[in-house]
């Protein structure tokens, strides 16, 4: 069944002169073996939304389900959720805290009770399945470049054996490399058998490229859901949330207002450049 919220919504301190209303009734579900984008202008209400997800955020109305089970019920143990639904929050790296990174991966797992045995298998495994090999495990977490302190952060949440994973902005703040080599992972983890991900961006290249579906916030409310394909043919929504078409999209929609017949919602610079190319191969194209 997964996880779903129905109708939450989120004020900051009630009642008070200072009460803001940060999230209108939003209502969602993230189900194994798919990506779900949570997109919107900073302020629109991602990142409440997302910390509802795993119990650090209790909606002031609705509810949070996981397994059919309200998590704020009052016998439910969030403990154990958070290694169920992982969140790996923007800037990972300043949770990093163990003298190398075999040891840090394995916090959660040591906090689930496991043996040290299985604690060591499920790192290593972590370990692998973000790119970090044999040689990084008795490095220090602080020694390590951008891009592998993110990676490592990734597999510490990963060791727990999560159902869903939840990533806030996973490569902000990456050099170009750092990005590249992080969203390579990502892609590889998206095909994991029967992982969940939420992925929170601003970079529309990198959810055009991860997501099965999206939500579009803007202002706390639910602007927008549907099926990736289906938000970007929607640009003036995406305009209204604050957001752009990803490269692929704005490459095609100026070659459309030239008068060319060419639908915008390609999801990568391959799929755009196709389009195009066939566009002027088919037979009666007018060759300038």
């Amino acid at each position: 069944m997964g996880l779903k919220l129905e109708e939450v919504s989120y004020v900051y301190e009630p009642g008070t002169p200072m009460e803001t209303r940060a999230l209108e009734p939003v209502s969602l579900s993230v189900e194994p073996g798919e990506v779900l984008a949570i997109i919107g202008a900073t302020g629109s209400g991602k990142s409440t939304l997302i910390q509802m997800m795993n119990g650090l955020n209790r909606p002031s109305s609705g509810r949070v389900l996981f397994h059919g089970q309200d998590i704020f019920e009052e016998k439910y143990d969030r403990r154990q959720l958070r290694s169920r639904v992982g969140l790996v929050f923007q800037y990972p790296e300043y949770q990093l805290f163990e003298t190398n990174v075999l040891k840090d991966i394995c916090f959660g797992p040591r906090n689930q009770g496991l043996s040290e045995e299985v604690c060591l298998e499920r790192a290593r495994r972590a370990m692998a399945v973000v790119g970090l090999s044999q040689a990084y495990e008795n490095r220090s977490p602080f020694e390590l470049s951008g891009g592998e302190k993110r990676r490592a952060a990734i597999a510490g949440v990963l060791a727990m054996e999560p159902e869903i994973l939840i990533l806030d902005e996973p490569t902000a703040g990456l050099d170009p490399q750092g990005r590249e080599e992080l969203m390579s992972e990502l892609m590889a983890l998206k095909q994991q058998a029967g992982l969940g991900i939420v992925l929170v961006s601003h970079s529309m290249e990198e959810v055009a490229k991860l997501a099965d579906r999206i939500i579009i916030l803007s202002r706390g409310r639910l602007l927008f859901s549907g099926l990736a394909r289906e938000v970007f043919s929607r640009g003036e929504l995406l305009q209204e949330a604050g957001l752009d078409l990803p490269a692929a999209g704005r490459i095609l929609s100026r070659l459309k207002e030239t008068g060319l017949p060419l639908e915008t919602d390609a999801l990568t610079i391959d799929e755009a450049l196709n389009r195009i190319m066939a566009l002027f191969s088919a037979p009666g194209q007018k060759q300038e």
